[in-house]
């Protein structure tokens, strides 16, 4: 059994171009279980399906699993439903079902994988059996340009009910991929494809590298005799008991960690080294409980400068024990006015932390609800944790940057420290309940000064910021907008920044 660093390895010692292809087969090997379930789930809610509809679609699913009727068959089945439907339709429910659940069932390991191939100038493509409704919006967050998959005939825009042949399976696969060989000038030969079924045995026996990911009983079998390498990864599916457990304990320790500092309130009087405590018992419970390890580059920055304005890219409720684990002490934030129903205990705690709760939905009371967080740091002292996109996002690319945070910074004269988050994803990533173990990876930026700052220059600064959070992802920055003088002549902007 091989594990991810070993499979990192042998993309490492692989040529670098794109005539060496990277293919990745998508249910099972991309992403934990099956798109198509989710999506006749929202078919079904949606009403494309009529009850005889469904029963003829199930008996079709069932004629395919016993061999009766070709995946070809079956698919024809499933086209006839949409017939008469805006292909945009589909297109939009793609999205929606990404960010509501595909998003959180992509294995880390296998975008760790297409990493390192798009990192060695590969080819990478996903070769599916899916439509690509199913699979765009995914290949759109990895950032893979070529997708191959079952195609649904469509003219002015709309199903016809017909379906596009060859399908993508078996040996439809196998076409598509010298298809996209000859496009690319790759060399299948050269090439790696990745795996969960032996329904791909075809393409996994054409390509030189073949790579059995999560595999079914068969293709473990098959692998094992023709000695291809295989991998399991356990982060996304159904956790085990023990990951239930663990994640279980790891939230029960709130109120233990909380009982722990009434202590210190009652002998001290203060309500701050009493959070300061019950806060650093609670992370360092749940990183012990989950296996939740930090690999921290830049952690004098955490110091060098205290009150400050802590901003970070929001990817999951593990951010918390993430931002506590490394600010340790006198600190406080903002939140969703929600999570005081949600979580109570938390909330009360945020609370005595003065945390200050915000309705998300109306931007003017928000930005009035955060002066209280000024006075927090010239006052008493504290440090401010803000999210500067707003929410937690469904994937690593960042979101856009709300100014709440700088305005924040400004008032109170107090420096921006970014702190980049790459991969708190794969402890807890949104939609999902069950922490995992994992180690994540955290670069804390050098301070940026705010004290030349001003509100007419606050979208340059904005800006900044979030391309040093951009650079240090490899994510693409946003550029400086050209300023129009009086002229009528464009010029870029010209304001310093320090701490570039």
């Amino acid at each position: 059994m091989k594990k991810i660093k070993d499979l990192l390895a042998d993309i490492e010692k692989s040529p670098e171009g794109p005539e060496t292809a990277a293919l990745f087969d998508f249910d099972g090997t991309i992403i934990a279980g099956y798109s198509a379930t989710h999506f006749m789930r929202e078919q079904i809610r949606r009403g494309d399906f009529s009850p005889k509809d469904l029963m003829q679609m199930f008996r079709a699913i069932n004629s395919f699993g016993k061999g009766n009727i070709g995946f070809s068959g079956m698919m024809a089945v499933s086209a006839q439903f949409v017939r008469g439907i805006d292909e945009d339709v589909y297109w939009d429910l793609g999205k929606k079902l990404y960010a509501k659940k595909i998003a959180a069932l992509i294995y880390p390991e296998t975008r760790a994988l297409i990493e390192a191939h798009k990192a060695k100038g590969h080819t990478v493509a996903i070769i599916s059996s899916a439509t690509p409704y199913q699979v765009k919006a995914t290949a759109d967050d990895l950032g893979i340009d070529h997708v191959l998959c079952t195609q649904f005939e469509v003219e002015n825009g709309k199903f016809t009910g017909g379906l596009v042949r060859p399908t993508c399976f078996g040996q439809g696969k196998v076409a598509a991929a010298v298809q996209l060989a000859a496009e690319s000038s790759s060399d299948l030969d050269k090439s790696f494809f990745y795996s969960d079924s032996t329904d791909d045995i075809l393409l996994l026996e054409h390509v030189g590298y073949p790579r059995a990911l999560n595999p079914n009983d068969k293709l473990a079998d098959i692998a094992k005799e023709r000695n291809w390498p295989v991998a399991r990864f356990d982060s996304r599916g159904r956790p085990s008991v023990g990951q239930f457990v663990r994640s279980l304990a790891a939230s029960s320790s709130l109120l233990g960690s909380v009982a722990a500092g009434l202590p210190i309130y009652a002998f001290t009087g203060s309500q701050q080294k009493a959070v300061n405590f019950s806060l650093s018992l609670f992370t360092n419970s749940v990183s012990a409980i989950v296996g939740l390890d930090l690999d921290v580059k830049g952690e004098e920055h955490l110091w060098s400068h205290r009150p400050a304005v802590f901003v970070f890219n929001h990817q999951s409720k593990a951010d918390m024990m993430i931002l506590s684990s490394l600010i340790r002490e006198d600190i406080t934030g903002i939140a969703k006015k929600e999570i005081l129903k949600e979580n109570p205990l938390l909330g009360k705690v945020m609370q005595m932390a003065g945390g200050v709760f915000i309705d998300r939905s109306d931007g003017k009371s928000a930005i009035e609800a955060m002066k209280p967080l000024v006075d927090a740091m010239l006052v008493d002292g504290k440090s401010v944790v803000i999210a500067p996109e707003g929410t937690r996002s469904v994937s690593p690319a960042l979101g856009p940057f709300k100014k709440g945070a700088f305005h924040v910074a400004m008032a109170a004269g107090v420096p921006i420290v970014p702190i980049v988050i790459r991969n708190a994803l794969d402890v807890l990533p949104k939609g999902a309940s069950v922490m995992r173990a994992a180690t994540v990876d955290v670069t804390v930026l050098p301070p940026v000064d705010t004290s030349e700052w001003s509100p007419e220059t606050i979208d340059t600064h904005v800006r900044h910021v979030r391309n040093m959070f951009a650079r240090t992802l490899g994510q693409k920055e946003e550029s400086e907008p050209p300023v129009r003088s009086r002229s009528g002549s464009t010029k870029k902007n010209t304001i310093s920044h320090n701490n570039d």
